[in-house]
């Protein structure tokens, strides 16, 4: 039973480690979820009043929206890598349709967080029915007062109705959390298929076999890992150098002790090797052998990305 339980266990931290960029999404996703319920309850109050209630609820769906977009493309280290590659080499070694995925890969996973808030949004109903509840023809209500417009049409949303109209306030919100939903539903259903014909896409037009593509996922991950790993102690061996150089002395617990022992560190890398290890990663074949990453390439020594029959490039995906 404990063996049936280590394999599924391992089994499970397998799949979740391959699949980083689905569960970062996902969390992002529940954070957004999370994030508009506290907004919904505490934050969100409809003026109630003709041209506001608009401005309003749309500023409700879309300035969250705007603002998650903004802090997923600068959270994303593709970005900066984008920037990086745009500035040191332009996109002369890019194809056109390099470039178009490149840029798309950056703006899908900035698009997870307001995507999730617009949807989360127009399934709840509130902020579309403080934008649309003043442009309702009252007519459309069966034995609705005549003499109304969109002052009070507008104050639907609110409990300052006149007393002959509070019996329709139910049936107006009804109606506007129907046409809201709706929408959210059609969201919902256009990301899943633009998801699902983008992953289609990928695998039809790639060259790799799924599991080759897989390694390459696990190979990125686990670089990165250990490269952000390894930079880290390597800038603490170097610091605690420089300090022990100024001041004859430095001060440090046990395990750093053992860092500084166990990693000597003489030097830094130049600053071409920085820029030859940054910036956007196009698969790409040398001589037959696959380089996987800038570093890679770096570290076999590839020079020149110029396509050829010795350096052939293979598919385009940021890394």
């Amino acid at each position: 039973m404990a063996a049936l339980f280590a394999e599924n266990f391992r089994f499970l931290s397998l799949f979740f480690k391959s699949k980083d960029v689905m569960i970062f999404n996902g969390l992002v996703a529940l954070g957004t979820v999370g994030s508009q319920e506290i907004f919904s309850v505490v934050a969100f109050h409809c003026p109630c009043s003709p041209a506001r209630n608009y401005i309003y609820g749309l500023a409700a769906i879309g300035v969250p929206a705007l603002a998650l977009f903004l802090i997923g493309v600068i959270w994303n280290s593709h970005t900066w890598n984008l920037v990086a590659e745009c500035h040191r080499r332009g996109t002369k070694n890019f194809s056109a349709a390099a470039t178009c995925l490149i840029f798309g890969s950056v703006m899908g996973r900035a698009a997870v967080a307001p995507v999730t808030w617009s949807m989360i949004s127009l399934l709840r109903g509130e902020a579309y029915v403080c934008a649309m509840s003043e442009f309702m023809d009252p007519s459309s209500l069966y034995e609705f007062p005549p003499g109304y417009g969109a002052d009070t049409m507008a104050r639907f949303p609110c409990d300052d109705l006149p007393g002959n109209l509070t019996k329709f306030k139910d049936e107006v919100i009804r109606r506007l959390k129907y046409e809201s939903q709706l929408f959210g539903w059609m969201l919902l259903g256009v990301v899943a298929v633009l998801v699902f014909l983008t992953k289609c896409l990928k695998h039809c037009c790639s060259p790799l076999s799924y599991r080759q593509e897989d390694y390459w996922d696990q190979y990125r991950s686990n670089e990165a890992k250990l490269f952000h790993r390894t930079a880290e102690v390597h800038s603490k061996v170097m610091a605690a150098n420089n300090v022990k150089k100024f001041f004859g002395f430095v001060c440090l617990d046990k395990e750093e002790k053992e860092l500084v022992q166990e990693y000597p560190v003489e030097d830094v890398q130049p600053r071409p090797q920085w820029d030859s290890i940054t910036g956007v990663c196009i698969y790409r074949e040398n001589k037959g052998f696959p380089l996987y990453s800038r570093l890679h390439k770096w570290a076999k020594g590839a020079v020149g990305c110029n396509s050829g029959p010795d350096n052939q490039e293979m598919v385009f995906l940021a890394a």
